[in-house]
Formats: structure tokens, sequence, C-alpha cells
């Protein structure tokens, strides 16, 4: 839904922010530059907590709807449906805020600028936090990152709905150990290929209204300071108009971490100097010590209060109540029968089938006597949520929504069998304490689901309360603990085994490729997701998932976790063979693709279309991710990369024609210096349900469509 902004309202909200700036004391602006601004009663301003946060869902303030985490919402490849997600946070949002307010509550986590979406590139399956973001790929997560920026942010002409913040600015990906003084170093054809993309994206497409950034340094600076990130590429380059926030006390690490400055008031000096206007920590009181001394000036503390003034008066926060078209939304709209149902579909639409032999997915529950439900995440809730979660009032884990799916009809046998990560369930026992328990689950059931993976305890933020791995990076990407003897287990039975997933990245499971007949990837689905996973295995959805990332074979084929040349990397840069490739994923139906052709064999200053016809050919309902992959037919370019995607819903027997349109910056690359060329030469347009790789095409069986096409003249483009 396009709304044009109303400029002159903008124009407003920043005259009278300035206005409202020229009336405070030194003292007075630099305690609004920290994230618990506090009230300035004499000027009406009310006290304001910035940190809120919204990754998938309201976030840590009660009650709120668990959705999917990001990674799982990314798994959709549908931008529509990230948007209406998006929407649906913040209306929840507003909701809440409402609410907060009319009764006083101005705490963390209670206002309007939710710190989302998290649009770095998932380039390493160690990376603890790999989980937040839409993966690996950047034209995937830039799609996606616009249209959840835009879902937040809403499209009133005059208010925003809630203020979105792209994180973290920019090339981070782990080590999370590390974090505090680790430098990034990119080249910048890496840089402005991988890295930058989809923040360029969410400015200059979504209007992002926040951008924060990293903890790392980047090529030497750190990040909440650099000039060349926030004030070069930023605001000159990409001309960002809303305001900046550092990470939570990353403005200490530039003299505690990165050695960069020689104590807080220079650090504060620095990171506010190169265009840092919020400080997510307190150092930024010393603002008033530095103008004072002249280190800094009054013009750019100003310009960093106009910012963020800016920003609240455009959520109406000085508009008086009723202005918005938010202001009357009910706090009856938070985990409504809507938003559950809402939560359900996401949850759905996101898991991945990975295999399915002999057609043993779907399971027809009328030839069920008995279930087995085994494994640590067959119960468990945090398996469910992943990260920077809300309250969901209510949790359906696996074997909940099994057990509520089946019924009286099927008895469903539950084990844990064996604990997440450590060797034992009781901690007085032997050791393998729940082995004869799985073994007698197996020898009573028709068919077995195990439960396997991770949860957030084992994945997530470097100091995440009760995280098993220190720094909260994965040491290798094997199932932990005695998951993997478990499974060997029930394998061993002899009944048919469904190895359900749920985890936030990639885990090397090729002995389970190799030996189990059927594996979904279900990520951590939000608090729906064990109603979803059991409706998926008992066929009453059929699944539609891709995955976002690539399932190496083993970690040990990787770069170096600190290397961030993306040379050897993600599907764009990998010589191996993947386990499973990015964009794979099986249905219950048989898509077929036929008559792919390109509008012109030439690609021109518009770009070029590529269509083809879609035929559902199988017995059932199913929805399709079409993608286009473009590559340049000459030396050290990339592999095919993801550029064009269509989601399209058919019924058994129905077909369709689908038309991807391919911008002439989809043929375009950048050079060593970064600049952006379509250059002149012949290219390859690939369509299909999957990338054009050898393995994806021997999992699917389908070999993608692949047509020629040229560019005549180099285009140097901005």
């Amino acid at each position: 839904m396009e709304v044009t902004k109303n400029e002159a309202k903008t124009a407003e909200f920043e005259e009278r922010a300035r206005k409202l700036v020229a009336q405070m004391t030194l003292e007075e602006k630099a305690f609004q530059m920290v994230y618990q601004a506090p009230a300035i009663e004499r000027l009406g301003v009310k006290a304001y907590n910035w940190w809120n946060e919204a990754l998938h869902g309201v976030a840590r303030a009660g009650v709120a709807t668990v959705f999917p985490q990001a990674i799982s919402l990314a798994a959709t490849f549908d931008e529509d449906f990230i948007e209406e997600v998006a929407d649906a946070i913040s209306t929840e949002g507003r909701a809440k805020y409402n609410a907060q307010q009319k009764f006083g509550d101005t705490d963390i986590y209670k206002g309007l600028t939710f710190w989302s979406p998290n649009v770095n590139i998932f380039r390493d399956p160690r990376w603890g936090r790999g989980h937040e973001t839409f993966g690996e790929d950047p034209y995937l997560t830039s799609r996606l990152g616009v249209r959840f920026v835009e879902g937040l942010q809403g499209h009133d002409e005059n208010y925003m709905k809630a203020a979105a913040c792209a994180k973290h600015f920019a090339v981070h990906s782990g080590p999370e150990d590390l974090r505090h003084e680790f430098n990034a170093v990119a080249s910048k054809q890496d840089l402005y290929e991988t890295y930058l993309p989809a923040f360029k994206a969410c400015v200059q497409e979504a209007g992002v209204e926040a951008v924060m950034g990293a903890y790392n340094r980047t090529n030497g600076e750190p990040c909440c300071g650099s000039k060349t990130l926030l004030t070069d590429i930023l605001r000159d380059e990409w001309g960002f108009k809303g305001h900046v926030v550092s990470d939570c006390w990353a403005i200490k690490d530039f003299h505690e971490g990165h050695g960069v400055t020689s104590g807080p008031l220079e650090s504060v000096i620095l990171a506010v100097k190169n265009g840092c206007d919020l400080n997510c920590g307190s150092l930024f009181t010393y603002v008033k010590e530095a103008v004072e001394n002249g280190s800094l000036s009054q013009e750019r503390v100003d310009e960093a209060l106009v910012h963020l003034f800016t920003t609240r008066m455009k959520l109406g926060m000085f508009d008086g109540e009723g202005k918005t078209p938010y202001d009357n939304i009910p706090y009856t709209a938070v985990d409504c029968k809507e938003m559950q149902e809402l939560n359900l579909r996401a949850a759905e639409k996101c898991a991945v089938l990975l295999k399915n032999e002999g057609n043993l997915l779907p399971l027809d529950k009328s030839k069920l006597k008995t279930v087995g439900v085994i494994g640590p995440n067959a119960n468990n809730r945090k398996a469910l949520v992943g990260n920077y979660e809300g309250t969901a009032s209510r949790y359906y884990t696996i074997t909940e929504g099994i057990q509520e799916y089946l019924g009286e009809d099927v008895r469903v046998l539950v084990s844990e069998g064996c604990h997440l990560y450590q060797t034992k369930v009781s901690g007085l026992s032997v050791g393998c304490d729940r082995d004869s328990e799985v073994k007698a689950v197996c020898e009573e059931s028709d068919v077995v689901i195990m439960c396997l993976g991770l949860d957030s305890g084992l994945e997530g933020e470097e100091g995440d309360q009760g995280n098993q791995y220190a720094s909260g990076d994965k040491p290798n990407l094997k199932l932990p603990g005695r998951q993997q003897e478990i499974l060997e287990i029930a394998c061993a039975s002899g009944k048919p085994v469904v190895l359900v997933l749920l985890s936030g990245s990639a885990l090397a499971v090729g002995w389970a490729d190799e030996h189990v007949p059927a594996i979904l990837q279900g990520w951590y689905p939000g608090a729906q997701g064990g109603r979803a996973i059991a409706r998926i295995l008992f066929g009453e959805k059929n699944p539609e998932g891709r995955l976002p990332v690539t399932y190496y074979r083993t970690s040990e084929e990787l770069p170096e976790f600190t290397d961030y040349s993306m040379k050897g990397r993600t599907y764009r840069y990998m010589t191996n063979e993947a386990l499973y490739p990015f964009g794979y994923g099986l249905s219950y139906t048989n898509f077929v693709y036929t008559d792919a052709k390109v509008s012109s064999p030439e690609v021109g200053d518009e770009g070029i279309s590529v269509s083809v016809t879609l035929t559902n050919a199988g017995g059932r309902e199913g929805t399709e991710t079409v993608q286009a992959y473009v590559k340049a037919n000459r030396e050290g370019t990339p592999n095919a990369q993801l550029k064009g995607i269509a989601k399209v819903s058919l019924k058994p027997g129905e077909s369709r024609e689908v038309t991807i349109k391919l911008p002439l910056a989809a043929f375009a690359l950048y050079n060593e210096d970064a600049v952006n060329k379509a250059q002149a030469g012949s290219y390859t347009v690939f369509i299909g349900g999957s990338q054009p790789d050898s393995r994806s095409e021997r999992l699917t069986g389908k070999e993608t469509a692949k047509l020629q096409v040229e560019i005549r003249e180099t285009v140097v483009l901005k």
C-alpha cells in the first residue's frame, strides 16, 4: 500500500523540534541524548525510554504475540507476508503503548522506537545471533527488511505507527566473544556487494527512521563512531534523514575494548562528531563537558537532538491524545484471535521440508494407532521462541501440538530422549538415562517423530542468561549432546522416523540425510509452532518454506570465523557442494515449470522480465516459491545470485503464468573500488523452484530453466 509521506508535515516537525531544542540548557540537551531521556517539565517534554525491541513480536514487556523468529520468517521468502506480520507487531506495540501511557508507565521496553530489524548478513552458521537475521543473502535480506520496516512504520502520510531501526551497522556477524574489541576487515567490494545493500534498501526504499551502529570496528573504525559509515555512506551517500543510535554500552568499548580513545570523554566526542545521535548507555552525559571545552560543536549537538525530537513528533508524542490514527488502538488488540491465527499461519509458512523419501509425509492419522514423539525439543518452549522474545499467553510445543491434533483417536507416547546438550537428564544417573525409554517408545509406535536441534540457550547473544557456550556462538554444526545417539537408536528400531529440527541456524545433519526418510526444518516457529508442525506432519498444510541459509556438510569446510572476506562463504561464493542449498525446500505436491522466456534477449536501462508457466501437477493445493537468479558469464564473478521472487498458490491442476521483473541493477556487480557496473557481456538468467546448482537439481529432481541474455554497453549505476 503506497502512501506518499507528507513532506510539509515532516518539515513542520523538524521546525518544531528545532524551536524546542533551542529552549534547552546544555545539561538538558546532554541528558536527552541517552536512551533514558528524563522529562523536562517546563518545556512539556515527557520522560521517554528509547529502548524497545520487536524482532518477531513486541518483546520484553509482558504478553504479546510471539511470532516465529526472524530467520523463520525469512524462510517464507514472502515479502507481502513479512509486512503483514510487522504491521501486526506495530498494532500490538501501539496497543501496549496506549495502555502504558494511560497508566503513566514510561519504563524500558515501553516506547514506540523498536530496535528491529536485524539486517546483518548471516555469513557464518556458527554465529549465535544469526537467527535474528533474514539469512545469508543480501537480496532476500533487503526485500524482507524493507517490508518489515514498512509494516512497523505504517503508511499514514503524517504519522509513523512505530519507528523501526536497521541494525547493526555494519559488517557485524561474530564472533560474539570478541565483539567489543574485534576489527572486521572487509574489502570495498564485499562491503558494497554483501554487507551494505540491506541497510541501503531500508534507508532509501523504506525510509527507516533509525540505524543502530555495531559493537565492532570495521576497517579500523569503531562502527558507532565511524566517519566512513555514519557520515560518508549513511548521511552523504544515501541521504539518511533519521537518527543514529549506538549499540548498548558500545561507546565505552572505544576506550575499553578497541583502544582507539583514551577515555569516556574522548569516546563520546568521536561518536557524536561522526554522527551518533543517541547513546544506549549513559556516557553521552559527557556531551556537556565536550561542548564546554570546545571539543564538540553546539551545532552538532543540536542537530542530533533535532533528529531525536523529530522522530518523537512523527510518532505523535507532542500532539496530544487522539491526533494519530493509532491512538485509539485498544489493549484488547494484543494477543487477540486474529493475531493468533496470523501467528499459526506464519509458523506453517516457514517450515522447510528437507527430505521426504517414499512420500512418508504427510502421515495419515487414520492408519496410525500409536505415535512416538521423542527428543529434548519435543516439549521445549524455549525452542519455540528464539531470543528477543515477548511472553505468549499460551505455547504449543511439538508434543502439545501433536496431542491436540490427534486427540483421542491416536495414542501419543512421549520421551525427552536425552538432555539438549548434557550427557544425562537426571543429575544422579550414570548417563544414557532415557535410552531404554526411547527404545520402549519406538517399539510401541507405528511412526516415530524425533524432535532435535538447538534452542536460544545454545545460540544467541554474548552474555544472554543461560547460554551454554559462553559466547553464544556454536563451536561446530553438530547436534549437541547425545542427540545423534538417540536418533540412531530410533532408526535402529526399524520404525519409520521423521526428524523435526528446531534451530535458528544450519546444522550438519549428514547422517540423518543418509538414514532418516523424512526431515522437516521447523526453525524457532513461535508460540503456535507445535500446532503448525502437527498440521504439516499430518497433511492439513503443505510445507512451502525455503532455506534462507546454506546447510553445510561440516564446519571444517568453512573459512576462519574471524575472516570477513566473502570468499568461500554462502551460496554466492562457495565452491563445495551444500548438504541442503540456499533456496531449497520440498512440497507435498509437484510443481512443473514450462515455457520459460525473457521479454528481450538484450538487457536495457529498464531491465527485462522473465516469465514461466507454473502448473500444480500434483494432488494437493500448494504454494510455490518461484526464484530468479542471475549469473554473469565471466571469470571472477559470484555464483548465480537470487534477484527475484514470486509466491504462487495453485490448486491441483491449476496453471498460471508468473512474471518476475529484473531491473538493470540485478545484472550489476561492484568492482574492487566499489563502483557498481552492469558490464557489457553475456548473462544467464535462471528461473525455477530452487537455485540452479547441481545439488538442488538432484534433490528436487528438476532442472532450472536457463536463458541467455546480454548487455551491449557497460552502464555505471549509483
